[in-house]
């Protein structure tokens, strides 16, 4: 265990309630190190004041410490928290009711908020904020300014902000009033040795600190979809079921523990934290916009159907879109409202309403309209919410057996080999990828694999495996019903609305925001490479072409292939790929997918394409295509890259559109 610097007995508020009340004040045994400040759960030996250690009951990390600063008194405290009254001593031991006072606050703020800690003396809390001041001076996220009062009931008493991680209202000031600004490089002090009063609170040291062993201290998810082991290492999941996580860094596969003590791997897609499971209920729809959410409210054609979606105007809000029927309009009405929080984090439809979570909230209006156009009779989901794909079929299983496929018909034929569907173990559908010996060399299979292996994002075609121990070697993925979005675009020309189109081309740049987040270039995005699931959903495959990079750029060797038509000036001059290449290849996408699957500059052949482009030449606008649409599109053709959106930018332009237009 780490060498402790102090370790003392202090009083600390809860900073989880919403509410403060005695019952939000526990005594802890505080321990500072060069790593962490902790605290600890503690019984009172009978006749003595020897103290025992029971648990852990939380920890800051010291690097994420932005501010220690005195707060101001509370108003009218309880008699722990009040300073001692004229006369009463706290070296006369006689009087123990005095040492079970806490009456000097002082305020340890990091990322979570301020933790607040109440000392027993003057002098105890001088020395704690010297010596954390001390340890914390190198840290880069200091701050400049805090609250010197308390955060209570939803708000800071000193400016009234209702957030509990809002900037400081008071200017950090040094002894001699001037700002505290740069960093002191002296050594840290060795700390004070403790007073008579203080060495009655101070423990032995303590033994190392055990690893987590019991179900409490363990991340709890929830089970959103049933699960069946694919193979021994497995565990079953059982949907609303409540589990233990043991182990996450397989990613996507955590270790598990259920209700019955066994343990095993579950694919981490097919679960959610306990404290943020919307998702288990049939209501919630995680990611719809507003004109899916009508598309499919409109389809049921029920009274009182209702979905519960992430709000696409408002961040980090929810909206409950409503249907019903009238006289008036005998082809229904749908009505969106915004669910709101108060700053006491209550939430309502109507004011006089509120409830202390969402749930609450959406059963009470199953029963009562309250103001809305109707109450909540029916709950709509959105394709039924079928379960994800894995990231291989079952943990650590990506070395497939050839006699566990079945062949069924062939999908197609591209340029390194012949993808047919088929069945693994009878039951799992899946698309099989023969790799025509001498079209594609080891290395580049290997690479290809390498990179769909540590890829999971439920817009992108999943890796389930591969076949090397054979030939033709095999590359298995999941199965995707309707082909090619190119093939899918072309063959349906006459079916599609705006939304629609809308909604293919926010799948693709879901999957490629998740791309650029995890630094991979695609550097082949285009129609032909995204397929379309038996649902219309679009993802991104075909990652033969892909790069991992550190520096968002990638160079490729000379004569290497790239696509003409889908390629920015940069590649077309210097072969140099980033991930505003893949921006610009994008806006190609979109043009494709509001045109129906047309040919980019289908006019010129790739020479004269690549001339015209150089010299500024950009694709027309679809007639299927807004004038905010076709913005999109053109912004991701900026001849420099800088002025290009990143795929961050272009999903929020796109969810906007879908909000007010579509």
């Amino acid at each position: 265990m780490a060498s402790v610097i102090l370790e003392s007995i202090f009083l600390k508020r809860s900073q989880q309630k919403k509410k403060t009340s005695p019952l939000n004040f526990k005594k802890r045994l505080f321990l500072l190190t060069e790593s962490k400040l902790s605290y600890y759960e503690y019984d009172f030996e009978r006749g003595g004041v020897g103290l025992t250690l029971s648990s852990k009951k939380g920890s800051v990390d010291v690097e994420k410490i932005t501010c220690v600063e005195t707060v101001a008194p509370e108003n009218n405290p309880p008699p722990e928290r009040q300073a001692p009254r004229k006369g009463e001593d706290y070296n006369n031991m006689e009087q123990i009711s005095i040492i079970e006072r806490f009456p000097y606050p002082f305020q340890v703020v990091y990322d979570e908020g301020p933790l607040y800690i109440f000392s027993p003396t003057e002098e105890l809390r001088k020395r704690w904020i010297h010596q954390l001041k001390s340890v914390i001076r190198y840290n880069s996220d200091l701050v400049q300014k805090y609250h010197p009062c308390f955060w209570i009931d939803g708000q800071y008493l000193c400016c009234s902000q209702t957030a509990k991680n809002a900037m400081g209202c008071q200017i950090l000031e040094s002894r001699n009033g001037s700002l505290k600004v740069g960093r002191s490089h002296r050594k840290t002090k060795k700390p004070l040795p403790p007073t008579p009063e203080e060495d009655q609170m101070v423990m032995k040291p303590l033994p190392p600190e055990p690893a987590p062993s019991t179900a409490g201290e363990m991340k709890k998810v929830v089970a959103l979809y049933n699960y069946e082991p694919m193979n021994a290492q497995d565990l079953q999941l059982q949907k609303g079921e409540e589990y233990f996580i043991l182990e996450e860094s397989h990613l996507p596969w955590w270790k598990a523990l259920d209700k019955n003590g066994r343990e095993g791997y579950i694919p981490s897609n097919y679960v959610t934290e306990t404290r943020n499971s919307l998702e288990i209920f049939e209501w919630y729809s995680k990611n719809i916009t507003r004109s899916q959410a009508e598309q499919l409210l409109k389809q049921e054609g029920k009274e009182g159907g209702f979905i519960v979606r992430d709000s696409t105007s408002k961040t980090g809000k929810y909206t409950v879109s409503v249907y019903a029927k009238s006289s008036v309009d005998p082809q229904g009405t749908i009505r969106h409202y915004v669910v709101c929080c108060t700053p006491q984090n209550q939430y309502y439809l109507a004011e006089k309403h509120l409830f202390n979570s969402i749930p609450e909230l959406i059963t009470y209006h199953q029963h009562n309209s309250a103001g809305l156009i109707s109450r909540l009779k029916y709950p709509v989901s959105q394709h039924k919410k079928s379960a994800p794909s894995t990231a291989g079929l079952g943990y650590g299983s990506w070395e497939i057996d050839p006699k566990d496929l079945t062949f069924l018909k062939e999908l197609g034929t591209g340029q390194f080999g012949v993808v047919k569907y088929g069945k693994w173990r009878g039951q799992y559908n899946v698309a099989i990828k023969m790799i025509r010996e001498g079209s594609m060399s080891e290395d580049e299979f290997i690479d290809e694999a390498k990179v769909m292996m540590n890829l999971s994002h439920e817009k992108l075609v999943q890796l389930y495996g591969v076949c090397t121990k054979q030939r033709p070697i095999f590359i298995i993925t999941e199965y995707m019903a309707n082909g090619c979005l190119l093939n899918f675009l072309r063959e349906t020309r006459q079916r599609f609305q705006p939304a629609q189109l809308l909604e293919m081309c926010k799948d693709v740049c879901e999957a490629m925001e998740y791309l650029e987040s995890k630094q991979f270039l695609h550097r082949d995005l285009a129609a032909r490479n995204c397929l379309v699931n038996d649902q219309g959903i679009v993802k991104v495959s075909d990652f033969g072409l892909s790069r991992y990079v550190l520096d968002d750029e990638y160079t490729s060797s000379m004569g290497s292939k790239f696509p003409v038509r889908w390629s920015p000036p940069e590649v077309l001059l210097y072969s140099k790929f980033s991930s505003k290449s893949d921006v610009w290849s994008f806006g190609v996408l979109m043009w494709e997918v509001y045109s129906l699957g047309k040919m980019p500059y289908e006019r010129f052949n790739n020479s004269e394409t690549t001339e015209h482009v150089i010299q500024g030449l950009r694709l027309y606008r679809p007639q299927a295509a807004s004038e905010r649409v076709y913005a999109i599109m053109y912004s991701c053709w900026h001849e420099k890259p800088e002025e290009r959106p990143t795929f961050t930018v272009l999903l929020s332009s796109i969810l906007d559109i879908a909000d007010e237009e579509c």
